[in-house]
Protein backbone atom coordinates (compact mmCIF):
# COMPACT_ATOMS: atom_id res chain seq x y z
CA UNK A 1 0.00 0.00 0.00
CA UNK A 2 1.38 3.73 -0.74
CA UNK A 3 0.29 6.92 -0.31
CA UNK A 4 1.01 9.04 -4.05
CA UNK A 5 3.34 11.12 -1.88
CA UNK A 6 6.70 10.32 -3.77
CA UNK A 7 9.33 9.97 -1.58
CA UNK A 8 12.21 10.61 -4.64
CA UNK A 9 13.26 10.05 -8.16
CA UNK A 10 15.36 7.34 -9.57
CA UNK A 11 17.30 6.44 -12.88
CA UNK A 12 16.76 3.88 -14.96
CA UNK A 13 20.56 1.81 -15.07
CA UNK A 14 19.78 -0.47 -17.31
CA UNK A 15 16.51 -2.73 -19.14
CA UNK A 16 16.81 -6.17 -19.86
CA UNK A 17 14.39 -7.12 -22.37
CA UNK A 18 13.66 -10.78 -22.16
CA UNK A 19 10.44 -12.46 -24.32
CA UNK A 20 7.17 -11.02 -22.07
CA UNK A 21 9.14 -9.81 -19.44
CA UNK A 22 11.84 -6.99 -18.86
CA UNK A 23 14.24 -6.80 -15.92
CA UNK A 24 15.16 -2.66 -14.72
CA UNK A 25 17.66 -1.83 -12.83
CA UNK A 26 17.16 1.31 -11.09
CA UNK A 27 19.98 3.67 -9.02
CA UNK A 28 18.57 4.63 -6.02
CA UNK A 29 19.64 7.51 -4.47
CA UNK A 30 21.12 6.41 -0.58
CA UNK A 31 17.47 7.95 1.16
CA UNK A 32 15.50 5.64 -0.46
CA UNK A 33 17.96 2.68 0.68
CA UNK A 34 17.16 2.63 4.22
CA UNK A 35 16.43 -0.72 5.05
CA UNK A 36 15.32 -1.87 1.53
CA UNK A 37 15.22 -5.48 1.50
CA UNK A 38 14.57 -8.46 -1.12
CA UNK A 39 10.44 -8.65 -1.80
CA UNK A 40 9.77 -5.70 0.12
CA UNK A 41 6.73 -4.09 -2.61
CA UNK A 42 7.99 -0.15 -4.13
CA UNK A 43 6.19 2.32 -6.07
CA UNK A 44 7.46 3.02 -10.05
CA UNK A 45 5.97 5.40 -11.51
CA UNK A 46 2.62 4.67 -9.67
CA UNK A 47 2.96 0.61 -10.53
CA UNK A 48 3.54 -1.82 -7.44
CA UNK A 49 7.16 -3.52 -8.16
CA UNK A 50 8.82 -6.67 -6.07
CA UNK A 51 12.42 -6.08 -5.01
CA UNK A 52 14.32 -9.30 -6.85
CA UNK A 53 17.91 -8.09 -5.96
CA UNK A 54 20.01 -5.16 -4.18
CA UNK A 55 23.81 -4.21 -5.61
CA UNK A 56 24.51 -1.57 -3.31
CA UNK A 57 22.73 1.39 -4.90
CA UNK A 58 21.52 -0.88 -7.59
CA UNK A 59 18.11 -2.37 -7.16
CA UNK A 60 16.51 -4.80 -9.78
CA UNK A 61 12.58 -5.54 -10.61
CA UNK A 62 11.34 -7.82 -12.79
CA UNK A 63 8.17 -6.25 -14.84
CA UNK A 64 5.72 -9.02 -16.21
CA UNK A 65 4.11 -9.07 -20.04
CA UNK A 66 0.57 -7.45 -18.64
CA UNK A 67 2.62 -4.75 -16.54
CA UNK A 68 4.14 -3.57 -19.81
CA UNK A 69 0.97 -3.47 -21.42
CA UNK A 70 -1.04 -1.68 -19.51
CA UNK A 71 1.70 1.05 -17.74
CA UNK A 72 4.26 3.36 -19.38
CA UNK A 73 7.00 1.16 -17.81
CA UNK A 74 7.34 -0.69 -21.47
CA UNK A 75 8.25 2.93 -22.58
CA UNK A 76 11.20 3.94 -20.60
CA UNK A 77 14.65 3.88 -21.51
CA UNK A 78 17.88 3.89 -19.74
CA UNK A 79 18.64 7.57 -18.49
CA UNK A 80 15.36 7.93 -17.83
CA UNK A 81 13.82 8.68 -14.06
CA UNK A 82 10.71 7.63 -12.48
CA UNK A 83 9.23 8.39 -9.29
CA UNK A 84 10.10 6.39 -5.89
CA UNK A 85 7.71 5.45 -3.16
CA UNK A 86 8.76 3.10 -0.62
CA UNK A 87 5.17 1.30 0.78
CA UNK A 88 3.85 2.60 3.53
CA UNK A 89 3.90 0.96 7.15
CA UNK A 90 1.87 0.88 10.16
CA UNK A 91 1.68 4.09 12.09
CA UNK A 92 2.77 6.55 8.84
CA UNK A 93 1.09 9.43 8.04
CA UNK A 94 -1.25 9.14 5.02
CA UNK A 95 -0.12 12.26 2.75
CA UNK A 96 -2.33 11.94 -0.19
CA UNK A 97 -4.64 9.00 -0.09
CA UNK A 98 -4.79 4.81 0.28
CA UNK A 99 -2.82 4.24 -3.30
CA UNK A 100 -2.84 0.03 -4.18
CA UNK A 101 -0.23 0.24 -6.93
CA UNK A 102 -2.45 -1.35 -9.34
CA UNK A 103 -2.21 0.83 -12.34
CA UNK A 104 -6.05 1.18 -13.97
CA UNK A 105 -4.55 2.20 -17.19
CA UNK A 106 -2.26 4.34 -18.98
CA UNK A 107 -3.99 7.72 -19.71
CA UNK A 108 -2.00 10.80 -23.10
CA UNK A 109 -1.06 14.18 -21.64
CA UNK A 110 -3.22 16.11 -23.71
CA UNK A 111 -2.41 20.03 -22.36
CA UNK A 112 -0.12 22.01 -20.64
CA UNK A 113 -0.84 24.97 -19.36
CA UNK A 114 2.21 26.98 -17.29
CA UNK A 115 1.43 30.69 -15.87
CA UNK A 116 2.80 32.39 -12.77
CA UNK A 117 2.51 30.45 -10.31
CA UNK A 118 0.33 27.65 -12.08
CA UNK A 119 1.12 24.04 -13.86
CA UNK A 120 -2.12 22.83 -15.32
CA UNK A 121 -2.37 19.24 -17.24
CA UNK A 122 -5.30 18.01 -19.20
CA UNK A 123 -5.10 14.15 -19.66
CA UNK A 124 -6.94 12.60 -21.97
CA UNK A 125 -8.21 9.21 -20.93
CA UNK A 126 -8.41 6.23 -23.42
CA UNK A 127 -10.99 4.44 -22.19
CA UNK A 128 -14.41 5.91 -21.72
CA UNK A 129 -15.43 3.54 -18.98
CA UNK A 130 -12.94 4.83 -16.71
CA UNK A 131 -14.84 8.27 -16.72
CA UNK A 132 -17.45 7.55 -14.50
CA UNK A 133 -14.70 7.33 -11.42
CA UNK A 134 -13.57 10.35 -12.02
CA UNK A 135 -15.08 13.69 -10.96
CA UNK A 136 -14.29 17.40 -9.81
CA UNK A 137 -12.07 17.30 -6.20
CA UNK A 138 -12.05 13.82 -6.87
CA UNK A 139 -8.53 11.60 -5.86
CA UNK A 140 -6.45 10.41 -8.99
CA UNK A 141 -3.12 9.05 -8.54
CA UNK A 142 -1.05 10.16 -11.81
CA UNK A 143 2.47 8.87 -12.21
CA UNK A 144 2.81 7.49 -8.35
CA UNK A 145 1.42 10.83 -7.46
CA UNK A 146 -1.49 11.96 -5.33
CA UNK A 147 -3.24 14.75 -7.32
CA UNK A 148 -6.80 16.28 -7.05
CA UNK A 149 -9.17 16.42 -10.24
CA UNK A 150 -9.44 20.39 -10.72
CA UNK A 151 -12.27 20.22 -14.07
CA UNK A 152 -13.78 17.15 -15.70
CA UNK A 153 -14.64 17.91 -19.89
CA UNK A 154 -16.29 14.58 -21.50
CA UNK A 155 -12.90 11.97 -21.82
CA UNK A 156 -10.50 14.70 -20.01
CA UNK A 157 -9.31 15.53 -16.88
CA UNK A 158 -7.10 18.76 -15.30
CA UNK A 159 -4.51 18.40 -12.17
CA UNK A 160 -3.12 21.42 -11.02
CA UNK A 161 0.96 21.11 -9.88
CA UNK A 162 2.20 22.70 -6.99
CA UNK A 163 5.87 23.77 -6.75
CA UNK A 164 6.85 21.09 -4.35
CA UNK A 165 5.31 18.44 -6.35
CA UNK A 166 6.96 19.88 -9.54
CA UNK A 167 10.43 20.32 -7.95
CA UNK A 168 10.28 16.38 -6.33
CA UNK A 169 8.71 14.44 -9.19
CA UNK A 170 8.89 13.86 -12.73
CA UNK A 171 5.75 15.71 -13.61
CA UNK A 172 6.91 18.77 -14.34
CA UNK A 173 9.31 17.00 -17.33
CA UNK A 174 6.49 15.52 -19.10
CA UNK A 175 5.16 16.56 -22.42
CA UNK A 176 2.08 16.46 -24.29
CA UNK A 177 1.30 13.21 -26.19
CA UNK A 178 3.19 11.58 -23.36
CA UNK A 179 1.42 8.66 -21.52
CA UNK A 180 0.88 8.67 -17.64
CA UNK A 181 -0.35 6.10 -15.30
CA UNK A 182 -3.15 6.31 -13.92
CA UNK A 183 -4.94 5.01 -10.47
CA UNK A 184 -8.75 5.56 -9.52
CA UNK A 185 -9.12 6.33 -6.08
CA UNK A 186 -10.14 3.00 -4.32
CA UNK A 187 -13.08 3.92 -2.59
CA UNK A 188 -14.43 6.19 -5.82
CA UNK A 189 -14.05 2.89 -7.85
CA UNK A 190 -15.99 0.49 -4.61
CA UNK A 191 -19.27 3.70 -4.23
CA UNK A 192 -19.86 4.04 -8.23
CA UNK A 193 -19.96 -0.12 -8.46
CA UNK A 194 -21.65 -1.25 -5.98
CA UNK A 195 -24.27 1.80 -6.52
CA UNK A 196 -24.67 0.77 -9.91
CA UNK A 197 -24.91 -2.96 -9.01
CA UNK A 198 -27.73 -2.12 -6.83
CA UNK A 199 -29.05 0.15 -9.52
CA UNK A 200 -29.61 -2.66 -11.60
CA UNK A 201 -30.59 -5.56 -9.27
CA UNK A 202 -33.32 -3.32 -8.10
CA UNK A 203 -34.63 -2.98 -12.25
CA UNK A 204 -34.04 -6.29 -13.03
CA UNK A 205 -36.41 -7.32 -9.75
CA UNK A 206 -39.13 -4.65 -10.70
CA UNK A 207 -39.33 -5.11 -14.64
Amino acid sequence: MFTGIVNGIAQVISIDKKKQLYTYTINFPSVLLNKLQLGASVSHNGCCLTVKKIDNCYVIFDVMKITLEHTNLGFLNIGDYINIERSVKYGDEIGGHIVSGHIMNTAEIFKILKSDNNYIIWIKVKHLSLMKYIFYKGFICIDGISLTIVNVIKNMFCVSIIPETLSLTTIGYKKVGELVNIEIDLYTQITVDTTERLLNNFLIAYK
